[in-house]
């Protein structure tokens, strides 16, 4: 061991270690307790950036401490490979995608691997390979042959920057979530996925997530959008058609006071007024649009037309008057509702406008909860004449899979001319697209591509004729069953080998970000939950416990131009005059701080994690990740953050290697079978080690604080090496303190652990050890203390270390406290009046001058 710490020396040795002896590699073993520990898997953009750093050392300190528990804990690995983003990169860079996305994958698990994370690399996936994506081919054809994907024209979200649908959960704020530009609305024929066919249990099953944010929890509830009520038989006045109404459940206690009912256009039950030329021509201006024009005019502005019809329901006994209506609801499937005038602005601009009269619902809350349990008897009554059902609609929609580009999962469907889809045959899978459409050429896009390689889509085999699909799955596919993939990587006969899957899902442990909430974290639910009515599984839901990492944050500078354009400039090319107090740019033009913000390649303000690791050491950029905030929390980079990181290690190596004789001490000690009888001040520094143990086991075991056992493992260090050693026993405990500090620090620091472990004399690795067990020792030797803030005249003047027994004795902590130099000595002039004790807590004096 040299003096000196060298982090590069160390990591490279310790990482060179772990590969060769394979220590991370897992397999089942069915009679251990297994520990299912993932990441979210990164996309394969060419560089890491600190929010994956956070990511993946955030699951690496929890799969080695689990380690160290005895659990047997898989830890896997993969890349997200496929999308628009490599594709684009490699038109722009002239080469193809594929060969672009390996090279990236190959210089960012170099990376990762310098990182040290305890990830089984024999378990590696990567969704662009074909033995990985053929297999969702396979459950693709599966899930059409049940009826739950089909094809066809619908409106969708169309970004007309990436040339691509977009599902719901793609657009925030109208917006594409990958480019933010504005997203269109278009008709195409395109394939869905019967996710609305889950709506029901992907709500109900969050109940089961006890371990997941309640922040997440509500975003899913919400884009489920679950609403509950009735459908009343209604009819129309002085005819026999008859037709349902929809009331909200909230909107029970106004059944009696119905001011009037909206019913949509193409309801069917209007085909029979259209002798009425206001009713037929109503019908025809919105039926004749497109579906796309009668979505985009219902969004700019809503029409009515007065029917003058009338419902009738002979237990209401009163006519209400039905207003046709050119949209009803974001809940596609309900055409005839209530209008609620004292809820909705437009109801009650439609009351104005027909003269229609409503009374007021200020009802106070008695006469409410009456009225609300007489409605609720009376549609009770209504269900069991049946003249009413319960009824409920989701906001969800079916999931938009189809994807206009090249790199990504082709569809295995064959179009024939009549229209019929006939999936591919298993044999056939997977199907390729041929290397030819990944031209070079950066100004032809997908459907030039498509245009001229539509030979190669022609099918012509055994008797069947058609044209192959040309579009590919959203990548959301990939990332919807990889967790499971991870389970059995190498299995080449079926999708998933159940037995391994069963094992080791669900995943104990998912680290992602909170912006996947109603997107990757909804697909994946539906896709398990597809996966066991296959049978491919037993369980229900994927993940047990779900932690959201905060982002990581950096100060961004910018100056603007003539044309007041923001130019963004990188942290490492400005100069800070003191002197002036100004920030400029290396060419000397002023820069503003906007501020800490999120780590971006758009505001120049990311750190390249691989510099910092070349300066300080993997474990001391580990070691401030984990320590600069809690994992939920935002993190502020700093770098004076980690220099201080790097000084901590540097201290325990330097302490270590000055305490060589140690392990000699000890094996001495050993040999000589003495018997321990701990001083006082033995007791406390090994109390102080134990309650450090507990602090530590807590922070990982009930919220996952784990700055706060850092902060912990810091302060006992700090304890231990200001400890002065006067015999044997004594340096029996800083050894042991010391051990129990490696273990501790080594699901952080894992290199410098490893490396100090072995000096202290231990022939293992100090991968295999357990996580440390507190000593048993007699505390009632301990002459334990409390602290008491002394006030006089109620102003804070010390803060005394009292002795235990003196804590519930209001006379004898007045006698020891008024015998302190420090008390006696500022009462001399003054009298005390009285003395008031609150017990642990304060003593104040309250005195008046003599």
């Amino acid at each position: 061991m040299k003096k000196k710490y060298f982090p590069k020396e160390i990591e490279f040795y310790v990482q060179k270690k772990w590969e060769l002896k394979k220590t991370f590699k897992v397999i089942e073993n069915y009679n251990k307790k297994k520990f299912y520990c993932l990441s979210m898997l990164p996309y394969p953009s060419g560089k890491l950036h600190m929010g994956h750093v956070r990511n993946y050392t955030i699951g690496d300190v929890i799969a080695r401490y689990q380690r160290m528990l005895g659990k047997n804990v898989l830890h896997p690995i993969g890349w997200d490979a496929f999308g628009l983003p490599a594709e684009i990169a490699a038109h722009n860079h002239k080469i193809s995608p594929n060969i672009w996305t390996k090279n990236n994958i190959r210089y960012m698990r170099k990376q990762l691997k310098l990182l040290g994370f305890s990830f089984d690399w024999d378990r590696e996936i990567t969704t662009c390979d074909s033995s990985y994506y053929r297999w969702e081919q396979w459950f693709f054809i599966k899930l059409y042959n049940l009826g739950l994907a089909y094809k066809k024209n619908d409106i969708v979200n169309w970004c007309s920057i990436d040339k691509t649908i977009l599902a719901n959960e793609q657009v925030i704020n109208k917006c594409c979530w990958r480019c933010n530009s504005i997203v269109k609305k278009k008709l195409v024929k395109q394939w869905f996925l019967k996710i609305t066919n889950y709506a029901e249990e992907l709500l109900n099953d969050l109940k089961k997530l006890h371990s997941w944010p309640k922040k997440v929890i509500n975003m899913q509830k919400n884009w489920i959008g679950k609403i509950e009520g009735v459908k009343i038989i209604f009819q129309i006045y002085n005819t026999n058609y008859k037709f349902n109404i929809f009331i909200e459940k909230k909107y029970y206690y106004i059944i009696n006071n119905i001011v009037f009912i909206k019913i949509l256009y193409n309801h069917p039950i209007l085909k029979n007024f259209i002798k009425n030329e206001k009713i037929k021509n109503f019908i025809n201006k919105y039926s004749s649009l497109s579906i796309l024009d009668r979505y985009e005019f219902s969004q700019k502005k809503i029409e009515s037309l007065n029917s003058n019809l009338f419902a009738y329901n002979i237990f209401l006994k009163k006519k209400i008057p039905i207003i046709i209506v050119n949209y009803l609801s974001n809940f596609n499937k309900i055409k005839a509702t209530i209008g609620i005038p004292h809820y909705n602005q437009e109801d009650n601009i439609l009351t104005q406008k027909y003269n229609i009269l409503f009374l007021s619902q200020n009802i106070k809350l008695n006469i409410f909860n009456n009225i609300k349990d007489n409605n609720k008897l009376f549609i009770n009554n209504l269900i069991l004449e049946k003249n009413a059902s319960y009824k409920r609609y989701y906001n969800l929609k079916d999931w938009s899979i189809s994807r206009q580009r090249i790199w990504g999962t082709p569809i295995p469907i064959i179009i024939q001319k009549n229209g019929k889809f006939i999936p591919l045959q298993n044999q056939n899978l997977p199907f390729i697209f041929p290397k030819k459409l990944f031209s070079k050429n950066i100004n032809e896009n997908y459907n030039k591509k498509i245009k001229n390689n539509l030979k190669w889509f022609n099918y012509n085999h055994n008797g069947i004729k058609g044209q192959l699909e040309t579009d590919t799955f959203d990548t959301f596919i990939e990332s919807s069953w990889y967790y499971a993939r991870y389970t059995c990587p190498n299995e080449i006969n079926h999708m998933l080998n159940k037995k391994k899957a069963n094992y080791w899902l669900p995943v104990d442990q998912y680290i992602g970000g909170i912006e996947h909430a109603t997107m990757h974290l909804i697909y994946f639910r539906f896709f398990h939950k597809l996966m066991r009515d296959i049978g491919l599984l037993n369980i229900d839901e994927p993940v047990k416990k779900l932690l959201c990492q905060g982002m990581v944050l950096a100060n961004a500078y910018y100056y603007k131009d003539k044309e007041k354009k923001y130019h963004w400039v990188n942290e490492k090319n400005i100069i800070f005059d003191k002197k002036k107090n100004i920030i400029l740019d290396n060419e000397g033009r002023k820069l503003i701080n906007h501020g800490m913000i999120k780590m971006s390649k758009s505001k120049n303000n990311g750190i390249n994690p691989q510099n910092i690791i070349e300066k300080y050491g993997a474990d001391s950029l580990r070691l401030f990740i984990m320590f600069a905030a809690p994992p939920t929390m935002d993190l502020e980079w700093k770098e004076t953050g980690i220099k201080g990181m790097y000084r901590f290690l540097k201290k325990i190596w330097r302490f270590v290697y000055e305490y060589k004789n140690l392990s000699y001490n000890y094996q001495k000690n050993k040999k000589e079978k003495l018997s321990i009888f701990y001083n006082k001040n033995q007791l406390l520094i090994q109390d102080f080690i134990n309650k450090t143990i507990i602090k530590v086991t807590n922070n990982f075991e009930k919220n996952q604080s784990f700055n706060t056992a850092i902060s912990s493992i810091m302060i006992l260090f700090n304890q231990i090496k200001k400890y002065k050693i006067y015999n044997d026993i004594d340096h029996m405990i800083i050894y042991n303190g010391l051990l129990i500090i490696l273990k501790m620090l080594y699901p952080f620091a894992p290199h410098i652990s490893f490396v100090l472990w072995k000096h202290m004399g231990k022939k293992n690795d100090i991968d295999y050890e357990s996580w440390p067990l507190i000593i048993d020792i007699n505390t009632k030797k301990i002459n334990n203390t409390f602290n008491v803030i002394i006030q006089i005249d109620g102003k804070k003047k010390y803060n005394f270390s009292i002795p235990e027994k003196y804590k519930n004795k209001h006379n004898d902590i007045k006698k020891y406290i008024l015998s302190h130099n420090k008390i006696s000595n500022f009462l001399i002039n003054l009298k005390i009046i009285k003395t008031i004790y609150i017990p642990q807590k304060i003593f104040n004096i309250v005195t008046k001058k003599k």
